[in-house]
């Protein structure tokens, strides 16, 4: 699994770090970043994220 933000569309409303804080966090200059290739155990946590992102910048490749 691959996951991907397009941060051209991401405005760090920040749903995807309570979604899923294992994969999405905030750095120390409050830029996201994440796991971009999460274990299989974590798709559930991703698919969360990526439908509680209010624009839709997460997408999830097999």
């Amino acid at each position: 699994m691959k996951v991907k933000v397009d941060m051209d569309v991401c405005e760090d409303h920040g749903q995807c770090v309570f979604a899923a804080p294992d994969i999405f966090e905030f750095d120390d200059n409050d830029v996201l970043v994440w796991n971009e290739s999460p274990g299989e155990q974590s798709r559930d946590a991703v698919r969360f994220a990526a439908t509680s992102c209010p624009v839709r910048a997460i997408t999830i490749e097999d």
